[in-house]
């Protein structure tokens, strides 16, 4: 299973009551974490997750509210006592953005690993649990979307163990350890189990507008966490100049993605009743909820038939 909370739905700058979206994964302990603008560990403390099991961090892009709060937040890693390498993902020029940054925390106990999308970079980016894909979004400035999948091996096949000849005392070996040697000839999981089964999908995508690039990366996602920045349809020109999504085009982006859920977030400080636009969304996509702080939820992989 895969737990998911929305530190923070605000964009532009914190409210009262509202802080900077940023979206916290958590699986087997492990956790992810999506943008950290100003305060994100003020709701990562009320959440209680923790810090020092933090393994990565996706950065969407280079605006204030989306990393000012990287420095705070790895000092206080560094205070729960990590001392293995945190990776931290996002756009070129992430490495330089982030050493200027930290200046005032320079002396962090665990090492950075940086991983800077460029045409080379792996898609998916393989982080422990974490299977992170990324598509480029169409903001102001270079910003990605991000799909975290949770991927599931299928079950382990007797038929195949022993039409190989494997001994039962090697069957669980096989599967912990990925192989074994058995009268001189190495086996490997992969001979031993059933096809992959169903695992769990959770897109986040903000500062965009709804290009297919999405469309594409976020289909058959259990979870879509998309910004809605204004909730009025008669602000579709700004959004469209300032490159950021009304509730009705996050909508439906997710109804074309087959998504399963959306959450709205990423609001703008002048929204502050977004609960009177909602319907709009809904009436698009009905499994539509209003993002906001804390927000949680655990997603189970699917039951087989």
């Amino acid at each position: 299973m895969l737990d998911i909370c929305l530190l923070g739905t605000g964009g532009m700058m914190p409210m009262p009551g509202r802080f900077l979206t940023a979206m916290l994964a958590r699986m087997n302990g492990r956790l992810l974490l999506i943008d950290c603008g100003e305060g994100t560990q003020v709701t990562m403390k009320k959440q209680g997750w923790g810090f020092k099991s933090m393994d990565v961090i996706c950065i969407t892009h280079f605006h204030a509210d989306h990393i000012s709060g990287l420095p705070g937040l790895l000092l206080t890693i560094g205070n729960a006592g990590r001392e293995d390498p945190l990776t931290i993902v996002g756009p070129q020029g992430l490495e330089y953005i982030v050493e200027g940054l930290c200046r005032i925390c320079p002396e962090l106990p665990f090492p950075i690993r940086f991983i800077e999308i460029g045409k080379d970079t792996p898609n998916p980016i393989q982080v422990g649990d974490f299977s992170i894909s990324y598509c480029l979004a169409e903001h102001m400035v270079r910003c990605y979307a991000y799909r975290i999948d949770i991927h599931r091996k299928g079950k382990f096949d007797i038929k195949k163990a022993e039409r190989l000849g494997l001994p039962k005392p090697l069957w669980g070996m096989i599967q912990k350890e990925g192989s074994v040697e058995f009268h001189g000839e190495t086996y490997t999981s992969d001979m031993v189990m059933g096809d992959a089964r169903a695992g769990i999908a959770v897109a986040y995508c903000t500062d965009s507008r709804p290009v297919d690039r999405v469309n594409n990366l976020i289909q058959g996602v259990q979870l879509f966490i998309c910004e809605g920045m204004y909730g009025e349809e008669e602000k579709k020109q700004k959004a469209r100049e300032n490159k950021h999504m009304l509730f009705s085009e996050a909508a439906q982006l997710a109804k074309n993605g087959n998504a399963e859920e959306l959450w709205l977030t990423h609001f703008s400080p002048s929204l502050n009743e977004p609960e009177l636009f909602l319907g709009i969304a809904q009436e698009i996509f009905p499994n539509t909820a209003l993002g906001e702080e804390r927000k949680s939820t655990t997603i189970l992989f699917p039951k087989e038939g």
